[in-house]
């Protein structure tokens, strides 16, 4: 039997059910799966056959099972056997919340693992970053030097117990230990070392939390001198936090919350959902939030500092997952504290998340007041996953813990392969055969320990999936270090270098079953791609298969002022655009009033001479201008600030927006597509008074228009009649709604992302069934 039948309490349930159907023989794991060996009467034999599928475990999943008869041993029971070894790998559970059967255990007076801060049994707690190789069994995981004690191993000896054969099974003298650890004062322990950390919380400081995938920062979301030291010792800009919440009370309390959302929230994988806060942009100061709008508790506390999501109506919430982080929020009887933690990655800006405890408190010295730790070794990184909702269905911005590694079931075979992904929200992939596995989030590969973890993650995810790579596959910009990273470790196995937006479309047609065997219209929608003209793509319709791709259309190149000055000032990509339109730099424009005069004459020059400039199709930049153009973000503290905030305001106008504005369609090999009379026109609006929001739901409307027209005008008898969207832009959940519904309305079947991201996150699977599918 394959699939993820390991450390999801399937070798137990196998032999409940045989004992009950009084059939014998065994059960054990293999490195491919699990092996079942039952004999008994053709009947139970049959039921216990269905039953497999139907009744298996919550976290179980079976993608085949191969049956074969063997000589009957006249066994009279059933047992668990010893892991055996195999040929193939079997699916590796992703780390999962912690279930209500072990929460009501936890907070039970009258349990022996009443508040165990590492309580877990086979239907929940740490799985992927806890295991270094496989079979799954405890002395193949980081808890194999913490051995049982004799009341745990006898729950994991007995065919009753909820802990039988559940690998991480612990309790308070065997398990994992809590550690607080403060400048100056003696490190502290177990209860005390959590009750510290609690009153450190509410006090005010930031304390470093180790959880399953790597060190959070943590502090009171509601406290403003909090957040706001945690944003100045991180050097988070702007940028909004995450923000974990007690309950889902709590989580309702401070976020407008749909079934789809609320569904994401409360899910075992437990990802970040950004959601809408109860605070209207009208009722936000310079700080963000109104005093009058802030969301309180009945006491009258505040929940959320202004500085949580300073400028931004979103939120990003999650419920807690592991037993630390529900005892962090405190038991009956507990002193009251916080109900709304920030709960941000454990890193500097740019490096990735911290997993070990020495270097915890080497790289977090200048940000955590404490460190509360403990002593389960976390073996592969693996921050939050994040994701939103988009026309009723999840939209993954990053995908990761709780997600990885369960793999992409692929409409293709592919060759055994490896491919990077791109050089900003690194995830890269192994695949062969039907399947492909994604990493967890490794982050941008500009930063030196970002590139080590990624070596070691792939070494990883090739040990678990028993893929041996025999091709290569990157990103044909010639600049990427994850594509120098393939050139270097090559060792004579093929490199195949994949357009950037192909590997886009390839991505979305490849998690949606599509096989390739007609095209597809894909509109590629980012920031930036290496075109085939040298170019920095990102506005693109391309005619596209597995094998190959035309591009059918193309938004209008413009000069990029300053390259990545021009990307963290969207005032000066309004002004370019604007200048390519024939508008003039009005100075009652914000964007133009947001540059001085020494700016605008350098970017007149620029644009002019083609100096330092090199052209653009990106729809990215394009939404950077329109944002600074109506006067919602002219300089970028993190990436797709401007196009974020911009979005924001336009799904709140949106009602009341009326027409879109228009582009101009040219007819050609590409046709190409023209924003001028979209800028022209809201210049004019911005000019005439008319709200930043009103002029980004027009926008939003004309993007969704100039889709749907490029695509009837592709469309003809022979024409693909599916439509892929995909690239960073369309992380923008308000632009992929109205596309979706747009285009189905006139009869385009729509894929769009539900499993991996859209961004350069999702970039690897792309790459992946194009390049594998290379004969050797």
């Amino acid at each position: 039997m394959c699939g993820l039948v390991q450390g999801v309490g399937f070798r137990p349930f196998v032999y409940a059910l045989a004992r009950e159907l009084a059939l014998s023989g065994s059960v054990a794991n293999t490195s491919a799966g699990v092996v079942v060996e039952v004999e008994g009467g053709p009947a139970a034999l049959d039921r216990f056959t269905e039953r497999l599928r139907t009744d298996a475990p919550p976290l179980a999943r079976i993608t085949d099972v191969t049956q074969r008869q063997v000589p009957c041993d006249g066994g009279t029971g059933f047992t668990i056997t010893t892991s055996r070894d195999g040929s193939a790998r079997t699916l590796v559970s992703p780390d999962m919340a912690t279930c209500a059967d072990c929460l009501a255990q936890m907070r039970d007076p009258a349990d022996r693992r009443y508040r165990h801060a590492f309580i877990s049994c086979t239907n929940c707690g740490p799985r992927f970053t806890v295991i270094v190789d496989l079979p799954y069994d405890r002395p193949a995981t980081t808890m194999a030097e913490l051995p049982l004690c004799g009341v745990c191993a006898g729950e994991y000896a007995d065919p009753a117990d909820r802990r039988f054969h559940a690998q991480t099974v612990a309790c308070r003298d065997c398990g994992p230990v809590l550690r607080l650890e403060q400048p100056g004062l003696p490190g502290v322990c177990g209860d005390t070392a959590l009750a510290g950390a609690r009153e450190l919380l509410a006090g005010g400081a930031v304390v470093a939390v180790k959880g399953l995938g790597g060190y959070h920062l943590a502090c009171d979301a509601g406290n403003e001198n909090a957040v706001t030291t945690l944003r100045k010792r991180k050097d988070r800009g702007d940028k909004p936090f995450a923000v974990m919440v007690a309950d889902v009370t709590v989580a309702h309390r401070i976020a407008r919350l749909d079934e789809a959302e609320l569904d994401l929230l409360t899910d075992p994988r437990r990802p970040v959902v950004l959601a809408p806060r109860r605070v209207a942009v009208s009722d936000c100061d310079e700080r963000g939030t109104s005093e009058e709008h802030k969301p309180t508790t009945s006491t009258g506390e505040r929940l959320l500092a202004s500085g949580v999501a300073p400028q931004h109506p979103d939120v990003g919430i999650m419920l807690p997952y592991t037993p630390v982080h529900h005892l962090l929020f405190g038991l009956p009887g507990d002193p009251p504290g916080p109900q709304v933690l920030v709960m941000t990655s454990g890193n500097l800006a740019g490096e990735p998340i911290v997993t070990e405890d020495a270097a915890a408190r080497e790289r977090l010295a200048g940000i955590a007041d404490a460190w509360l730790s403990h002593d389960r070794p976390i073996h592969v990184p693996c921050d939050d996953s994040v994701v939103r909702v988009a026309a009723g269905r999840q939209l993954p911005v990053r995908r990761s813990r709780g997600y990885a590694p369960l793999p992409i079931a692929l409409p293709v075979q592919i060759r055994p392969a490896l491919a990077v992904g791109g050089d900003l929200k690194n995830t890269f992939a192994v695949g062969e055969g039907r399947y492909a596995w994604l990493s967890a989030h490794v982050g941008d590969m500009d930063d030196l320990a970002t590139l080590r973890a990624f070596e070691t993650a792939t070494r990883h995810l090739a040990t678990l999936t028993g893929v041996r790579p025999d091709l290569l596959a990157a990103d044909a910009h010639p600049g990427y270090r994850s594509t120098a990273w393939t050139i270097r470790s090559a060792a004579g196995r093929a490199v195949v270098k994949v357009q950037h937006h192909h590997a886009h479309i390839a991505s979305a047609m490849a998690e949606n079953g599509h096989d390739g065997a007609t095209p597809v219209l894909g509109f590629a929608f980012d920031g930036t791609g290496y075109g085939d003209d040298g170019a920095v793509w990102g506005g693109e319709a391309l005619i596209a298969d597995y094998a190959g791709y035309t591009r059918a259309a193309h938004l209008a190149y413009v000069p990029l002022p300053g390259g990545d000055a021009g990307v963290r000032n969207p005032c000066r990509m309004a002004l370019s655009h604007l200048r390519a339109a024939g508008v003039s730099w009005d100075p009652a424009l914000p964007a133009v009033a947001a540059c001085s005069a020494t700016e605008r004459d350098l970017i007149a020059r620029q644009v002019q001479t083609g100096l330092a400039c090199v052209p653009t199709s990106s729809m990215g930049r394009l939404f950077d201008a329109m944002s600074s153009l109506a006067g919602v973000c002219h300089r970028i503290a993190y990436e797709a600030e401007a196009a974020m905030r911009f979005e924001e305001l336009a799904a709140q106008a949106l009602p009341s927006a009326g027409e879109g504005y228009r582009f101009e369609i040219r007819p050609g090999t590409p046709a190409v597509l023209n924003p001028a009379p979209v800028l022209a026109a809201a210049a004019a609006d911005v000019l005439d008074g008319v709200p930043a929001g009103v002029v980004g739901a027009r926008f939003h409307l004309a993007v969704a228009d100039l889709v749907v027209r490029t695509a009837v005008e592709l469309r003809d008898p022979d024409g693909p009649r599916t439509v892929a969207l995909s690239g960073g832009v369309f992380l923008n959940a308000l632009l992929t709604t109205l596309c979706t519904q747009s285009l189905e309305a006139v009869g385009f079947r729509v894929l769009r992302h539900r499993l991996v991201p859209p961004s350069d996150a999702g970039l690897a699977l792309g790459q992946l069934v194009v390049a594998a599918r290379v004969p050797p």
